[in-house]
């Protein structure tokens, strides 16, 4: 067994003390510890989707409205402007979020599709993170914000979203597919 680090037991310690104290610890991506009367706690983990968006800087609003979509309906989106914190290493942050995602949800856009830079460095990780799952499992799912082409590659082996010209019927068809898969992903194996 490996000895608990310093800041591991520093976290500890931080976490009974605010449950000691009658608070709600809620630790993103994990779940939630809940005290009880009699001095335990509960604790009860989030086992929604993670989802992870990768978009242009110029897409941000889009990117962000899609966040809020996607955790108003109950699952954990990330988006860099929402999880990264001061001083965070956010390249290799960025790297475990894909890693662990459920989900990756590249926003394709005229702006997106011919810019250089850390959208198309984070979907090539994706595609590299996708290929060591079964193949029939959903991970990359493209969106468009407009009438933009996707890029041939991608084209031609997935599907994509439209979030235009309705907003509202593409993010429901696409939380049917994340729905959908999380559920399959849940059912047992036949033997």
């Amino acid at each position: 067994m490996r000895p608990v680090s310093r800041s591991a037991s520093t976290v500890a310690r931080a976490i009974r003390r605010a449950l000691a104290e009658g608070h709600v610890v809620d630790i993103d991506g994990l779940g939630v510890f809940r005290p009880r009367e009699d001095g335990q706690f509960d604790f009860l983990a989030n086992t929604n989707s993670r989802v992870f968006i990768a978009y242009v800087e110029e897409d941000a609003f889009s990117a962000r409205r899609l966040y809020a979509a996607l955790e108003d309906a109950g699952l954990q989106p990330w988006l860099d402007k929402e999880k990264l914190m001061p001083g965070q290493n956010w390249p290799r942050s960025i790297e475990r979020a894909i890693e662990v995602a459920d989900f990756f949800v590249p926003c394709f856009s005229n702006r997106a599709v011919g810019k250089r830079g850390t959208f198309h460095s984070e979907l090539r990780y994706a595609m590299d993170c996708a290929r060591r799952l079964p193949l029939d499992d959903v991970f990359v799912m493209p969106v468009r914000l407009d009438n933009c082409e996707v890029p041939r590659q991608l084209a031609t082996r997935l599907q994509y979203v439209d979030l235009f010209p309705d907003w509202n019927r593409g993010v429901r068809r696409l939380l049917r597919v994340i729905r959908r898969q999380a559920e399959l992903r849940r059912m047992p194996l036949a033997v």
